[in-house]
């Protein structure tokens, strides 16, 4: 039993590592604001998700965001909206995915993970985040809109910079991450389960 606890930890641990490191490799999307960049870092939790079940996925996204705060300037805030949206997806996929483990189920479970993560995001950011970050940031709500409309110009309020900036950007964001999990979770699978 010591023994399993151990080595879940340190497979928690070097999924946790791998995706802090990712979260460096990020780049920006044409058409999407300049906040908004695309990063691979779920791709470790999701594989925790499927591999060890959705609470690890979960624990992954945590340490990843926890160690991020600690030399960011976000004020805290990107890393909870990271932690949230991530654990999302993570949670559903790997949830969906614990009932009948095919290559199928999940893809399916990571189709829902995705709808629910781009929708919870973009109430999330609507609701919580955007508001936050000009209380807290002091960024005015003025100044995120006109970033977002220098990268497209149907965001013109808070409910375009939704529907054309958050919500089509964790719409891509999910498809990304399942095309790399399904590229490379069969390999790395077997290691983590045993």
């Amino acid at each position: 039993m010591e023994k399993t606890k151990t080595q879940a930890i340190v497979k928690v641990g070097f999924l946790s590592a791998t995706a802090f490191i990712l979260m460096y490799l990020e780049f920006q999307v044409p058409l999407f604001p300049g906040f908004l960049k695309l990063d691979f870092s779920d791709v470790p939790a999701l594989v925790a998700s499927f591999a060890m079940g959705p609470l690890y996925g979960v624990m992954v996204e945590l340490i990843k965001n926890i160690i991020h705060a600690t030399i960011t300037q976000s004020g805290g805030i990107g890393e909870i909206a990271n932690f949230s949206v991530g654990s999302i997806f993570v949670y559903t996929a790997g949830i969906i995915y614990q009932f009948n483990k095919t290559r199928k189920n999940a893809l399916i479970s990571m189709a829902i993970a995705t709808v629910v993560m781009a929708f919870t995001a973009s109430l999330l950011n609507y609701y919580v985040f955007l508001p936050l970050y000009q209380k807290v940031m002091g960024w005015p709500m003025d100044a995120i809109i006109g970033m977002s409309k220098a990268a497209n110009k149907n965001i013109v309020d808070v409910r375009t910079l939704i529907a054309y900036g958050i919500f089509p950007f964790n719409v891509l964001k999910g498809i990304m991450l399942s095309l790399i999990t399904l590229l490379i979770y069969k390999k790395l699978s077997p290691v983590l389960k045993h």
